[in-house]
């Protein structure tokens, strides 16, 4: 076995692959680039090298620095956890020379099937369902344009070297075929440095179900069951389940022996997956095959009680699996959020910053289910434009799906975090989804479904009110009471002063209520109810945790001037409590007009300016072009929300902007 790996990755992938080694006895070197010098990852590793410039071209992508790396650390072996160089043949081979172990599949699998042209026809020879499509390169748009006509609409252009949703374009026609194209050429050149692409039928109404595999060098390959990804935006996966409600048993062993079947085919060992989209009548067909270890590994670790970073550096290792296929469990249900930095009351548009305050959730069993936290970074970190944006994966497994849902709900309603934007609201309103729940209707098209104007909180239903409006009305009553017994009054403002009547609005209502306290508790009389509420919360604490009503919430809780800023279940609410005289005055009080940016086109993110399509004095259609930006190596299409005529323009292409900097004026 290995005395000292080098994890040659960072962020969350590095910590987990530190974790497994530390249990395992095995010392770790971490990597780090300008950007991450003060990173987790470099202090939970034993050592730590410094590689590079922040930019990955810089650093994480240099092969012959991580080697270096080793060859000055001693370490013996290299895990490359995802991205980055994970799936570079050229690496492992430059390893191989340099008499640095690999734990990961051999080079001549990862060529066979990183190249998605290459895979399917691998696939095809092994025997493997394959999506029809045209598998072999495309010379230009007008080439584009006559295999999309011969496949038939509507079409997926994808990167050939793709990965992670970059890169990829849906058509529904030769319009949009050919005003894609070119962008698609230009996030894969720029994300993986090849601009090759390929294109095929898109199935309708799909899910994403993909099988985890594991080999030895002996000759054992293993499915370790499903998980699904269905639930994604642009391509880039949300939510992962295993295993999938929509799977049958007799669909898991026919998925599971095309995928090992394809693994021998090109000799593989190590872990991997091979990702299957699969239609309605339950028919599947080859994706791709990622050659290394997936972001969603941990839920398939959660059924199978296995744990895959282990499992591949004891294959490095050249250890047989200590297991057989029949050996593979299949416990419970396990449900995985990924934690972005990102807005999705703004289009999901990327947010940097620093982690002014990170409170995962606590792990571990909490209610009959458990909860895990893979993440890379802690509080006072800074999240860089120059990495994927990812905070933390929240995991949960319980024996049902149901209950591996309602404790995912629960972790994200206690999942604070402060100085950025994130989509921990979002999250926690899939969670709540009735058809989400209901599993069986979810296909990859459900968030563009189920929010096509994009995302404004989750709908707010009566007990989530209610506990709102009791969460304020404590709060308020305990701030109140802490107030009064502060030395130094003004003569007049003596204990008991506000008594027990408040009215607290939430949105434009004005609900009266009576607030009661005593060793128990609390009793909130509103609308001829009465709410008990239950908590030891005090004046500072961000996380309003409580049983309200029977029902044990957690809400997070921060100033807004004279508003409380209350988050749960999918939302954020602004709420304030009042005086009864103070109510009634509130009525009279002019609603504050925010201003008419519509003459503006704003830019949406922190990004750099990759093309200006108008000009000054140009007329303008609604849905017209306007301008790209680029963020996070994703390309932006801004569009015209409005016919209108430019007036003037304030950036160029090779600008780099911050978030709602002016692009362009129209004409008033």
């Amino acid at each position: 076995m290995f005395k000292k790996i080098l994890i040659a990755n960072r962020g969350e992938i590095a910590c987990r692959v530190i974790r497994t080694a530390r249990a395992m006895g095995i010392a770790t070197v971490a990597v780090y680039s300008d950007a991450d010098a003060g990173a987790l990852h470099v202090e939970l590793a034993d050592e730590a090298v410094h590689i590079g410039g922040s930019p990955a071209a810089e650093s994480y992508l240099l092969a012959d620095r991580i080697i270096a790396a080793c060859q000055s650390t001693g370490a013996e072996a290299v895990h490359p956890g995802y991205g980055f160089l994970s799936e570079r043949a050229a690496f492992v081979e430059a390893l191989t020379a340099a008499g640095i172990a690999f734990i990961g599949p051999p080079a001549e699998a990862i060529a066979a099937m990183g190249d998605k042209i290459e895979s399917k026809k691998r696939a095809k020879a092994a025997g493997v369902s394959v999506v029809p499509g045209f598998v072999g390169e495309i010379d230009d748009a007008d080439h584009a344009a006559t295999i999309a006509a011969d496949i038939g609409y509507p079409v997926m252009m994808k990167a050939s070297a793709g990965g992670g949703g970059k890169g990829m374009r849906l058509a529904w026609d030769e319009a949009q075929l050919r005003e894609g194209y070119d962008g698609v050429k230009r996030e894969a050149l720029a994300s993986f440095g090849d601009d090759r692409l390929f294109i095929e039928k898109l199935v309708e109404q799909p899910r994403h179900i993909e099988i985890q595999l594991i080999g030895d060098q002996q000759g054992n390959i293993l499915y370790l069951n499903e998980r699904d990804c269905s639930i994604q935006r642009r391509h880039q996966k949300v939510v992962e389940e295993a295993p999938s409600p929509f799977v049958t048993p007799e669909m898991r062993r026919e998925m599971g022996e095309q995928a090992v079947a394809l693994a021998r085919n090109v000799g593989y060992f190590s872990a991997g997956t091979v990702e299957f989209i699969a239609g309605a009548d339950r028919s599947f067909y080859f994706l791709e095959m990622n050659t290394r270890l997936q972001v969603e590994h941990p839920v398939t670790e959660c059924i199978t009680g296995l744990d895959l970073v282990e499992l591949m550096i004891r294959v490095a290792a050249g250890e047989p699996l200590p297991l057989t296929q029949a050996d593979v469990k299949l416990d419970g249900h396990a449900v995985e959020t990924r934690v972005y930095a990102e807005d999705p009351y703004r289009g999901f548009l990327p947010s940097i910053g620093r982690l002014s305050r990170c409170r995962p959730p606590a792990e571990g069993m909490q209610g009959g289910a458990l909860v895990r936290v893979d993440t890379g970074v802690r509080e006072g970190a800074e999240i860089s434009m120059f990495y994927d944006p990812m905070i933390a994966k929240l995991i949960t497994h319980a024996p049902t799906r149901a209950e591996a849902i309602a404790a995912q709900a629960a972790a994200l309603d206690r999942y604070l975090i402060r100085g950025i934007s994130h989509n921990i609201d979002f999250l926690a309103s899939i969670m709540g989804h009735a058809r989400f729940q209901a599993g069986e209707a979810v296909t990859t098209g459900f968030i563009a479904e189920e929010y096509p104007d994009g995302f404004h909180g989750a709908p707010l239903d009566a007990g989530t009110r209610d506990a709102l409006i009791a969460t304020a009305a404590v709060v308020q009553v305990i701030r109140a009471d802490r107030a009064q017994e502060i030395d130094g009054q003004l003569g007049g403002h003596t204990q008991g002063l506000f008594g027990a009547d408040w009215v607290v609005q939430p949105g434009d209502e004005l609900v009266p209520v009576t607030v009661k306290g005593d060793e128990s508790g609390f009793g909130i009389a509103l609308e001829g109810r009465t709410l008990g509420v239950s908590t030891d919360w005090q004046l500072g604490q961000p996380l309003f945790e409580a049983d309200i009503a029977g029902t044990q919430r957690g809400i997070a809780v921060a100033e807004a001037g004279s508003f409380l800023r209350l988050t749960t279940r999918g939302a954020t609410h602004m709420l304030r409590v009042l005086t009864p005289r103070a109510a009634e005055l509130a009525r009279h009080m002019i609603a504050k007009v925010p201003p008419d940016m519509s003459k503006f086109l704003l830019c949406p993110m922190p990004g750099l300016v990759v093309s200006v399509a108008v000009a000054a004095g140009d007329k303008v259609e609604a849905g017209q072009v306007l301008a790209t930006v680029e963020a996070m190596k994703m390309e932006n299409i801004l569009r015209a929300e409005k016919a209108g005529v430019v007036a003037k323009l304030c950036a160029k292409a090779g600008d780099s902007l911050a978030v709602d900097a002016v692009i362009m004026e129209f004409e008033g």
